[in-house]
């Protein structure tokens, strides 16, 4: 597991949260405990509410679980999105998340946040260039969300090991994306509305894809 490398927190937070602290203490004696005052916490805080702890982690190096679907995300740019996604993906059990080098940084404070503790349990890669799906092509079959031109969810059949790519808010996957995926798929959704959230999305296809759904 991940292992803490310093922490800070504001006597506020030891105080509403003292049995958990003093359960990290016992727990942790490879990590450095820091107390900090209330206006050192929000001066570094990206958030506009910090909530009173912040650790120090080293960035371990991942490797994706073979044999398992992997959800692939390109041009992700909204923070809360991308954690999000993380976290459903996690709920599904689709370890194996790669992230493109147009998504949003994945350490991210929102994403971060949007995320909760799946950040710490995923196997998270990230591609340049297309590198990943142009080596892994033929090795599992890779499908793109494609709201104009994809089949319809309902009457598409998913192999049971697959990547399932999804693009941007705004955008959708990138042409030099579509061209590497074997197919496309699309949520058929009511004339009334243009779009769904990416985030939205991604949970119910991967809901409806997962094994024995």
């Amino acid at each position: 597991g991940y292992a803490a490398e310093s922490l800070f927190a504001t006597q506020e937070f030891i105080n509403k949260h003292l049995e958990k602290f003093e359960y990290l203490q016992k727990n942790s004696p490879d990590t450095q405990f820091y107390l900090i005052d209330e206006k050192l916490n929000k001066q570094y805080s990206e958030l506009e509410m910090p909530s009173g702890i912040t650790a120090v982690y080293n960035i371990k190096k991942s490797a994706l679980v073979q044999g398992q679907s992997v959800v692939y995300l390109n041009g992700v740019h909204d923070p809360g999105n991308l954690g999000t996604i993380l976290r459903t993906a996690l709920a599904f059990d689709f370890v194996n998340v790669v992230v493109d080098e147009t998504c949003i940084d994945l350490y991210n404070a929102k994403t971060l946040g949007a995320a909760k503790d799946a950040i710490f349990k995923l196997n998270i890669i990230e591609d340049k260039d297309c590198e990943w799906l142009k080596e892994n092509k033929n090795v599992l079959p890779i499908y793109a969300a494609n709201s104009n031109t994809g089949t319809p969810l309902q009457k598409f059949q998913a192999q049971e090991i697959f990547c399932l790519v999804m693009g941007s808010e705004s955008h959708g996957v990138s042409e030099d994306v579509l061209s590497l995926a074997q197919e496309s798929i699309k949520i058929e959704i009511s004339e009334k509305m243009e779009s769904l959230n990416v985030a939205i999305a991604t949970a119910i296809l991967l809901y409806k894809l997962r094994k024995g759904a």
